[in-house]
């Protein structure tokens, strides 16, 4: 077949650090080239010096003919690049060359339509980016670039935020634009995607160490190829029995932004030893429920307890000093200053606390020495640990988050899509952390958009739709497709629901 793409020997260098070793990469026109690897093994660094964002140190990218876009190649990278407040149209066709008094908007909106049409891409072109989801600003992202012409697509992370759902309907859009002849440069880190693509580069520490033809490999091999070694999952050990209640969730009602219910009279209860596992399509009120939990947003009735103590309008202060610790979906805006380094983060929160301070000052000498047991600890890939964490790969930027919070967490570990941009073996090492607090006695809420992953490592799983749970279930008495019916509103005749929602009612 023939090429489009032909990269030889390209190098990238940041610092002391090189993302990217004499790498030799070829892609195929009209096919799904994937590129797999661990985080930071310079996957996102390579699409980035492919689309021109990044100069590379050394090496020759071949392509049709200076200007990415002008190539014909197009990147929808891992975390949007879209203006809030203008319209689908007006994101599409903002840096158009005919941009101005030139630009016919009818003539765009046709084209964008025409597009719209040949993709099965439906998305109303007058409604504000803030109006959207998550999945539909997907499509915007991919319409942007096809408007231009792009006739190689850079896919960094395209799932990362959608729903199983919308990925399915990702990967239909990108089968189609396939068989029209455009080539696909995709980075993932899902297996079950991976192996939707024709070929997959696998990259370790910056090196290529194999390209092969998905036909002829499987997914177990392609794990083994990118770590080094074989990948076990880990399985929660049912033996183990929960004990007394940590927390109970009574009657919770929530209002939005827009004066909108998002949470309904939740109930639910985790115990100690225990991971209740929470199901969901994105936007049905986990992030409102997590926020709740944390003192982040009031509940207008309802209420909740922790080790048997009524809590009443907690601040987040108040939380964190009661011992919760908190994942949250949204890494870099909610989880981190991505200005400040590793070694900063890591502390951030508990910062006042004297084991870290000499006096009035932090103590920098403590904080450093903590700071790298758990670069170590956590595998987190960083020249150093004053490095900010803005400059890191999603998945480290996580996996300080999760350093941090399973160091200061104490009892209750709240934790919203946790392995979200993980690879598969960070993800198990992350599970592997979640079980042993398991183990220490932690009761534990695990929100994932991954339900093979729910239903191995959870005790229970609680299904929420538009701000209700729909129902509690155990993961040996339920299937993906009973999940997937409660996920849609539809908990009628399944029959591994459970009607009472505590824990203490599974052990009577």
């Amino acid at each position: 077949m023939e090429n489009l793409l032909s990269v030889q020997n390209l190098t990238k260098r940041f610092g002391a650090v090189t993302a990217n070793d004499n790498v030799d990469l070829d892609v195929r026109k009209g096919e799904i080239h994937c590129l797999f690897g661990e985080n930071g093994a310079g996957k996102s660094t390579l699409s980035a010096c492919l689309y021109g964002y990044y100069r590379a140190d050394s090496g020759v990218i071949r392509f049709k003919a200076a200007d990415a876009l002008r190539l014909g190649i197009g990147m929808v990278h891992q975390h949007f690049v879209l203006v809030e407040n203008f319209t689908v149209l007006e994101n599409i066709i903002v840096g158009s060359p005919d941009l101005g008094i030139l630009l016919s908007k009818s003539a765009a909106r046709r084209k964008v339509e025409e597009l719209c049409l040949r993709c099965g891409i439906e998305l109303d072109l007058d409604r504000e980016i803030w109006q959207l989801s998550v999945g539909e600003q997907q499509w915007v992202e991919i319409l942007k670039a096809l408007y231009f012409g792009a006739e190689l697509l850079i896919l960094d992370e395209p799932t990362a935020v959608l729903t199983p759902q919308q990925s399915d309907q990702l990967f239909v859009i990108l089968d189609g634009m396939r068989r029209q002849g455009l080539s696909i440069i995709l980075i993932s880190h899902k297996l079950r995607e991976v192996m939707q693509s024709d070929r997959v580069t696998i990259l370790r520490k910056g090196k290529v160490v194999a390209t092969v033809e998905t036909s002829t490999t499987t997914a177990e091999a392609i794990t083994a190829l990118m770590v080094g070694h074989k990948v076990t999952k880990r399985v929660s050990d049912r033996s183990v029995t929960p004990g007394r209640e940590v927390l109970v969730v009574d009657r919770a009602v929530a209002i939005g932004e827009w004066g909108e219910e998002v949470l309904c009279d939740v109930n639910f209860t985790i115990a100690e030893n225990e991971i209740l596992g929470l199901a969901g399509v994105a936007g049905n009120g986990q992030k409102e429920l997590f926020e709740v939990l944390m003192g982040v947003r009031t509940l207008s009735s309802g209420g909740f307890h922790l080790n048997g103590e009524a809590i009443v309008a907690p601040t987040s202060r108040e939380m964190l000093d009661r011992g919760v610790g908190l994942v949250p979906d949204d890494r870099f805006r909610e989880g981190l200053i991505p200005e400040f380094g590793i070694a900063e983060n890591l502390v951030l929160g508990w910062q006042r606390k004297p084991e870290y301070r000499r006096g009035p000052f932090l103590d920098r000498g403590k904080i450093n020495a903590l700071a790298a047991h758990k670069i170590d600890e956590f595998r987190i890939v960083a020249a150093s640990a004053d490095l900010p964490v803005e400059r890191l790969s999603g998945g480290n930027a996580q996996r300080v988050i999760l350093a941090r919070e399973f160091l200061h967490a104490r009892g209750l570990l709240l934790a919203n899509q946790p392995t979200r941009g993980l690879d598969v073996a960070a993800s198990e090492f992350v599970y592997e952390k979640i079980l042993e607090k398991r183990a220490e006695g932690f009761a534990v809420l695990l929100a994932s958009e991954e339900l093979d992953d729910l239903l191995r490592l959870c005790d229970r799983i609680a299904v929420i739709f538009k701000g209700k749970i729909m129902g509690i279930v155990q993961p040996g008495e339920t299937t993906l497709l009973e999940l997937g019916m409660m996920m849609a509103g539809n908990a009628s005749n399944l029959g591994g629901q459970v009607n009472d929602f505590s824990s203490k009612a599974l052990r009577q």
